[in-house]
C-alpha cells in the first residue's frame, strides 16, 4: 500500500490530505514535513468498540513523563499539565495518564523522570491489575521507546530518560497475556500504550468498555504491537485538541505528554 493509499484509507487523514497537503507542498513544505505536524491522534474501530488512538515516533516526537512541577507541586490534571507547559510555549500535542498511582498521587512501581529514579520498581505480589503477572514497563530513551515485562526490563536495565511501570502486561513477544480469556466478562474503559516494530509508540483509550482480551487483540492484530502494557481503566483520560478530545479528570497520578521536538 502506497502512502497516499495508507492516508486515505484514514478518514481524519484523508481530509487533511485533501485540505491542507496542496497548501502546504505550495508552499514549500516536503511531504514529510507536512506529516509531522498532523495530529497525532486518529479514532479506530476494531471488532465491536472504538478507540482513540494516538501515535508518536520518538525520533520526531518529545515523549515525557510528568508527576510534578518544579516548585514540587503535582500537576493532578491533563489541564494543569497542559497549561503549565503553554506557560513555557511548548504546546502539548496529546497527553494520556501514565500508569497507576496511590491515594497520594504518587506513582505505583517504576517511576523515572528526566533521568532520575522517583520511585524503584515493584516485584512483590498484590492484588489488582497491577499485581497480575506479568505487568510490565514503558520506558523512553535517548529517541526510542520500549515496553518489556518488569522481570525481563530488572535483568537487563537499560538507561533511561522516562519510565512508568503498569500492569498487566496486554502482548509479550506477540502474545497476549495467558491470563486473559477470551469469554472474559469484566468489561471496562481501557487505555495503555504499546510499541510497534518500526519504534513508533502507540497509546489507544477505548471509547466503549473492553474486556482485557479485547485490548490486547486491538494491540496485537491492528495496531500491530509485539509488546503492549495496560495504563489504566476507570480514570482512563485523555487530552488530544486535535480531535476535541479533553478529559478533564482531577486528582491525576502521573501523565504523558507528547510535543514536537
Amino acid at each position: 500500500m502506497d502512502l497516499v493509499t495508507l492516508l486515505q484509507s484514514v478518514p481524519l487523514l484523508a481530509t487533511l490530505v485533501k485540505s491542507a497537503a496542496p497548501a502546504a507542498i505550495g508552499a514549500g513544505m516536503g511531504l514529510g514535513q507536512w506529516l509531522a505536524v498532523l495530529p497525532p491522534c486518529r479514532n479506530q474501530v476494531f471488532e465491536n468498540a472504538t478507540y482513540l488512538v494516538c501515535e508518536a515516533d520518538p525520533k520526531h516526537f518529545s515523549i515525557e513523563l510528568f508527576w510534578k512541577n518544579k516548585d514540587g507541586d503535582l500537576y493532578r490534571s491533563l489541564h494543569n499539565l497542559r497549561s503549565a507547559q503553554q506557560a513555557t510555549g511548548r504546546t502539548m500535542l496529546f497527553g494520556i495518564n501514565a500508569g497507576m498511582y496511590h491515594p497520594n498521587l504518587a506513582p505505583v512501581g517504576l517511576y523515572v523522570e528526566r533521568g532520575e529514579q522517583v520511585t524503584p520498581a515493584k516485584t512483590g505480589s498484590g492484588t489488582g491489575n497491577f499485581s497480575m503477572q506479568p505487568n510490565g514497563i514503558f520506558y523512553l530513551s535517548a529517541g526510542s521507546a520500549g515496553v518489556r515485562a518488569t522481570k525481563d526490563y530488572l535483568k537487563r536495565p537499560p538507561r533511561v530518560d522516562y519510565a512508568t511501570q503498569s500492569g498487566p502486561m496486554l502482548v509479550i513477544d506477540g502474545k497476549l497475556h495467558p491470563k486473559f480469556r477470551y469469554d472474559g466478562t469484566s468489561r471496562k474503559i481501557r487505555d495503555g500504550v504499546g510499541v510497534r516494530a518500526d519504534g513508533v509508540a502507540v497509546f489507544a483509550i477505548s471509547n466503549d468498555v473492553v474486556t482485557f482480551h479485547e485490548f490486547a487483540r486491538l494491540f496485537r492484530d491492528r495496531l500491530g504491537c509485539p509488546n503492549a502494557l495496560f495504563l489504566d481503566g476507570s480514570i482512563s483520560s485523555l487530552y488530544a485538541p486535535g480531535i476535541g478530545r479533553n478529559d478533564d479528570f482531577w486528582n491525576l497520578g502521573p501523565m504523558i505528554g507528547v510535543f514536537r521536538r
